[in-house]
């Protein structure tokens, strides 16, 4: 088992994101998937949560938008794409050893607040039930007052030591580029260490990493638009 699952790790594309280590955030950081509606952001944050899962790392999903089951659902339906790409067999088992490791809550966007997070973050701690070592938050808007959301929110990282990833929708009539920032976060860009952004053509979904370190040697990635996996491009 272990040696599959270090498999499937070196097989991952996002191998190719962060420092020698393959870490694309530290303790505390912030990152970001950027693309309109529809496009694949959820799918992308799942495969960087299971390649988290795979080393035994503790991921708190936070959905704004979506119930419990769900969430459930895109991880359930991702893993099976993975599992039938690579030809695995028996992945009933390897299933088992990582549910362990995650855990997901969700909040109504418009009753959502850091400290909310927090006291439930406090109760997972508290009682030994959970201990995040990366967070996911789906569907936080990103309006009028986040910057203060975000701020906050960075503290709490850094205290409790993970790092989080967004999934951001962009409006409709935005052009994403790897040449310039994105205008939704323009206003809080600073706060985030890495900017990735989804950008659909006419075969596939191409991934560009508008801020952050990667391998600028590897392939250029993009999502597979029938399985919505990441893939190399070759």
């Amino acid at each position: 088992m272990a040696m599959l699952k270090q498999d499937l790790i070196l097989r991952n594309p996002l191998r190719i994101l962060g420092n020698q280590e393959n870490e694309p955030l530290k303790e505390g950081a912030f990152g970001a998937v950027l693309a309109k509606a529809g496009v694949g952001k959820t799918a992308f944050l799942v495969q960087l949560a299971l390649d988290n899962l795979l080393k035994g790392r503790n991921v708190l999903h936070i959905s704004l938008t979506q119930p419990v089951r769900k969430v459930c659902l895109w991880y359930e339906e991702v893993f099976h794409n993975i599992a039938d790409e690579y030809r695995l067999t028996n992945t009933s088992e390897l299933w088992e050893t990582i549910l362990p490791h995650r855990f997901i809550m969700t909040f109504r966007a418009d009753d959502f607040s850091v400290a909310k997070l927090e006291e439930r973050l406090n109760d997972l701690t508290e009682q030994g039930i959970f201990f995040p070592q990366l967070v996911i938050i789906d569907g936080l808007p990103f309006g009028e007052g986040v910057r203060d959301a975000l701020a906050e929110l960075k503290l709490v990282a850094r205290e409790q030591g993970f790092p989080v990833w967004f999934a951001i929708k962009v409006p409709p009539d935005e052009d994403l580029s790897p040449d310039r920032l994105p205008e939704t976060v323009g206003d809080v860009s600073d706060l985030f260490q890495f900017l990735i952004g989804l950008k659909p053509s006419k075969k596939e979904i191409n991934i560009m990493v508008i801020r952050g370190d990667m391998d600028k040697d590897a392939p250029p990635m993009f999502l597979d638009p029938a399985t919505l996996l990441i893939k190399n491009r070759e």
